[in-house]
């Protein structure tokens, strides 16, 4: 099995995909659940967690970690794991994972998604190597599933949004502050403000505080999604929007450009570019 890890900011996402089984034969795993929560298979994406990012984790807690979860679903790591592909926003973290592999798994192909890596997919960026990783899987994995032109929003610490060409070129994208940093910021220096919790309020005219922060937050990032998207198709033509991160099944429902959402994107990508980098 490969043990994909997608290191963001504020979380780090691992899935635990079966490369040789029937994906259409494993169960959902909430993997590809669309704005209708249709039906669809996981892709061989069998077992996935969510945690906090600790950048001072040191490459042995992190072999701990990795080797407690899949205890917890009853897997022996060094049985269960034939290979891991990594992508990281967090540099420290990145070299910690190199570490930890080398010293641990030193006998398992490891693939870190970053120049010099095969991702099957042209960056057209002025400098290629400032796209991120998580960006750079995050647009493999949309145009393996729907093709292109695609665009792509993760909902994460950054709202950011990539650009994907018909014929499968990564052209550049977007980046804005994210949900949870425009909140922090409006708390931080609006002193009669207070943290709420996110939920939909009865209208989109706030008739209280506490709704108003949550219409601007939720209806207003719906707008800022839809409006960016907008202004990209006046460039790809019509495409598919593809919503992933942690606030994606917040935000989503108030975003009418928004037509899919994968939480496990990422990961999905990742998976491919291993896959274009090791042989069976």
């Amino acid at each position: 099995m490969l043990l994909a890890i997608d290191v963001g900011n504020t979380e780090t996402v691992i899935g635990l995909y079966d490369l040789g089984g029937d994906d259409a034969a494993v169960p959902s795993a909430d993997v590809g659940f669309g704005i209708a929560f249709e039906d669809q298979p996981s892709r061989g994406l069998t077992y996935r967690w969510r945690l906090s990012t600790v950048p001072s984790r040191t490459p042995d807690e992190l072999a701990v970690l990795f080797t407690q979860l899949l205890d917890l679903e009853g897997l022996d790591i060094a049985t269960s794991v034939s290979g891991m592909a990594v992508s990281s926003s967090v540099p420290s973290v990145t070299g910690e994972l190199r570490q930890m592999a080398a010293r641990w798994f030193a006998t398992k192909p490891c693939v870190v998604l970053g120049p010099g890596v095969r991702s099957g997919m042209p960056i057209l960026y002025d400098n290629p190597k400032e796209v991120g990783a998580d960006r750079v899987a995050n647009a493999v994995g949309a145009f393996e599933l729907f093709g292109g032109p695609c665009i792509v929003v993760d909902l994460g610490t950054a709202t950011t949004f990539d650009a994907i060409s018909s014929v499968g070129e990564y052209l550049g994208g977007a980046i804005t502050p994210g949900v949870a940093i425009s909140l922090e910021a409006l708390f931080q220096h609006a002193a009669a403000l207070r943290h709420v919790e996110l939920v939909a309020p009865r209208g989109v005219i706030g008739r209280s505080t506490v709704e108003s922060i949550q219409s601007g937050t939720l209806y207003g990032f719906g707008a800022q999604v839809d409006g960016l998207c907008s202004r990209f198709m006046e460039v790809l033509g019509t495409a598919a929007v593809v919503a992933t991160g942690g606030l994606a099944p917040l935000i989503s429902p108030f975003a009418s450009s928004i037509q899919h959402v994968e939480p496990w994107l990422t990961l999905h990508g990742l998976r491919i570019v291993y896959e274009r980098n090791v042989s069976p």
